[in-house]
């Protein structure tokens, strides 16, 4: 039997890893150029590194975005995984099929919605807009993702260890924070960074529910983009790849070490 990939396989692989990151790699190379225009190669320099530092409307953008991002995706991977729980280990409820609905609605509902419904919500509580808005409006719609991330998971759990934990004098809370928490940990991670990555690219619904003094880095990346893109957004868009390639690395190691720890 023949191993290993084919060439056209190969060649699909290839085409297909090209296409998503030929781009992003177009961009960190651009963030290096010298020249004042984008697009015109000017030689290797540090330039707009050290002129993103001395921007301060782009760096407070982008701490208001980690800031929102990182609130936003622990509290949609909590409720996401409630939700889960329920809908995995409630049983056959009364309602449990418009609770699945309404929990996994906002998978499809278009984002241009969901952020001019929250924008009414607000207006009508008279709830002032800032960072807890966008916040609280990310939590809508990144907990659906967390939800199904974990929901996969607990469907196909071994409860037996839950089990014998209970026969044994465990509590219910104990048995989850000691057995269930532990081996369902790595599909909460992969929710909370997913959470965190579309909180941080969200455009749409940060505009409608954003205030005073909350502008996230997309919106001001886009704000700038309609005058012309500026070198400095070149880099601090590099700085974000970077830190995000790290975040996902950091958590790769960290999982297979805990699978390793399991099976030890």
């Amino acid at each position: 039997m023949r191993k290993g990939l084919s060439p056209f396989n190969i060649a699909a692989l290839v085409a297909g890893l090209a296409f998503l990151y030929l781009p992003l790699l177009l961009l960190v190379i651009y963030s290096f150029n010298d020249s004042r225009l984008v697009t015109v190669w000017g030689g290797f320099s540090f330039r707009w590194y050290g002129e993103l530092w001395q921007n301060q409307a782009l760096l407070e953008a982008a701490w208001v975005s980690l800031r929102v991002a990182a609130v936003s995706a622990t509290l949609a991977t909590v409720l996401g995984t409630l939700a889960a729980l329920a809908l995995v280990r409630g049983g056959p409820f009364r309602g449990r099929t418009l609770f699945a609905g309404l929990v996994y609605a906002p998978l499809v509902m278009p984002e241009i919605v969901t952020g001019l419904a929250l924008l009414l919500l607000f207006v009508a509580i008279d709830f002032d807009r800032g960072f807890w808005t966008v916040a609280l409006a990310h939590v809508t719609f990144t907990m659906c993702f967390a939800a199904v991330i974990v929901q996969s998971r607990l469907l196909t759990f071994d409860r037996s260890l839950e089990e014998a934990a209970l026969d044994l004098g465990a509590t219910p809370g104990r048995t989850f924070f000691s057995i269930t928490l532990p081996i369902i940990f790595p599909a909460v991670a992969a929710a909370w960074l997913l959470a965190f990555t579309l909180s941080l690219d969200d455009l749409v619904i940060a505009s409608f529910t954003t205030g005073p003094g909350a502008t996230t880095l997309p919106m001001r990346i886009y704000s700038q983009a309609r005058l012309g893109v500026k070198p400095e957004v070149n880099a601090i868009s590099s700085v974000f790849i970077a830190v995000i390639t790290l975040t996902v690395l950091a958590a790769s190691l960290a999982l297979k070490q805990q699978f390793r720890t399991q099976k030890a």
